[in-house]
C-alpha cells in the first residue's frame, strides 16, 4: 500500500515538473511500453528498425518509478528531445491515459510530438468493436499514425513489419499452431484445451515466435502481435479478444472463443501483400516524421 502512494505521487510530481519547464527539441527520443517481457510491445517502437532512432527509446513508465534516478532520466528525456510516442496499445486504456494526456498538453506547448502506430486497448468487452474516438485529440499532435484503420489519424499499422525476420522462408510442418498472451499461459483451464496442438506464447523471443508462426498453417491467439505477425506472413488467423484492439485492424480475422477456435479458425482467409502494404506505409511516415522533427 505504501509503494503505491508513493507511486502515486510520484506520477504527479513528475508530470508537474515537466510542465513547468522550458520544452526544447534538441534531440529525439521514442517512448513506448519498452516491457522485455512481451515481445510485442518490445518491437513495436520504431527505434528498433531506424538508425536515426538507434539507441533512443524511454519507458513510458518510469514517471511512476520510485528511483529518483529513474524519473530524473525521463525527465531530462522528455525535456529536452522531441518525441515519438508508440507504438502500441496506449490509448483508451486506463494505466496509459494520464501519459497520453500529459503528452498532449506537452505538443501544445510546442514539443514535437509523433504518434506512431499507436492504437486503442480497451478492456471492457462489452466496447469492443464499438470504439468511435480516443481518450486523446491526435489532432493536437504534430503528426499522428494509428494502427486502427476506422479511426482518427492516418492508418500506420505497428511498425513491427519493418523486422528482417519477415524477409525469410519459412516451411510449414503444422496444421494448428497456439500463441496464448502472456497472462493466458498460466491459465491451465485454457492450455489444457489446445494439449494435442503445438503451443508457445508471447513472451518467448521474437525469432523463436515468428519461426513458430512460419511454420504452422493456421494459427489461434489471443495476443494482438501475433495475430498481426501471422497475418504478415500469409497465415490463417483466430482471435480470442481480449481488449477492443483486435477490431480495428484493416483486416479481420475470424473472430472466436477458447472453446470453439480449433473448429473456426480453418474459416479464416489470407490477405496477400500484406506485408509490402504495412512496411510502404511505415517507410512513408518515416520519411514525412523525420522531415518533421529534422532528424
Amino acid at each position: 500500500m505504501i509503494q503505491k502512494i508513493k507511486s502515486s505521487y510520484y506520477k504527479k510530481a513528475t508530470f508537474k515538473k515537466i510542465l513547468g519547464m522550458n520544452q526544447k527539441n534538441d534531440g529525439l527520443i521514442n517512448i513506448h511500453r519498452y516491457d522485455v517481457s512481451n515481445v510485442g510491445d518490445l518491437y513495436c517502437a520504431p527505434h528498433q528498425y531506424f538508425k536515426e532512432l538507434e539507441g533512443k527509446y524511454s519507458d513510458i513508465f518510469l514517471y511512476k518509478r520510485t528511483d529518483q534516478k529513474d524519473r530524473n532520466q525521463l525527465v531530462n528525456d522528455i525535456v529536452d528531445n522531441s518525441l515519438i510516442i508508440g507504438g502500441g496499445g496506449l490509448l483508451n486504456r486506463g494505466s496509459f491515459t494520464n501519459q497520453m494526456k500529459f503528452y498532449e498538453k506537452l505538443a501544445q506547448q510546442g514539443k514535437k510530438t509523433v504518434l506512431w502506430g499507436i492504437g486503442h486497448n480497451e478492456k471492457k468487452s462489452s466496447l469492443y468493436g464499438k470504439i468511435n474516438s480516443y481518450d486523446v485529440d491526435v489532432t493536437k499532435f504534430g503528426m499522428a499514425g494509428t494502427r486502427d484503420y476506422k479511426m482518427p489519424g492516418e492508418w500506420l499499422p505497428c511498425v513491427s513489419c519493418l523486422h528482417e525476420l519477415f524477409d525469410n522462408s519459412y516451411k510449414t510442418t503444422q496444421e494448428i499452431g497456439v500463441i496464448f498472451h502472456k497472462k493466458t499461459i498460466q491459465q491451465p483451464s485454457i492450455t489444457s484445451k489446445f494439449k494435442e496442438y503445438p503451443s508457445t506464447s508471447n513472451t518467448v523471443d521474437l525469432e523463436g515466435l515468428i519461426n513458430f508462426i512460419g511454420r504452422s498453417e493456421h494459427i489461434i491467439t489471443d495476443s494482438y502481435h501475433a495475430m498481426y505477425w501471422s497475418m504478415l506472413l500469409g497465415k490463417k488467423v483466430a482471435v480470442i479478444p481480449n481488449s477492443s484492439k483486435f477490431y480495428d485492424f484493416k483486416y479481420d480475422p475470424v473472430f472466436t472463443d477458447f472453446d470453439n477456435a480449433l473448429k473456426q479458425v480453418k474459416n479464416a482467409t489470407i490477405k496477400d501483400g500484406l506485408l509490402e502494404e504495412c512496411r510502404e506505409l511505415n517507410r512513408n511516415f518515416a520519411k514525412r516524421a523525420f522531415e518533421y522533427l529534422e532528424v
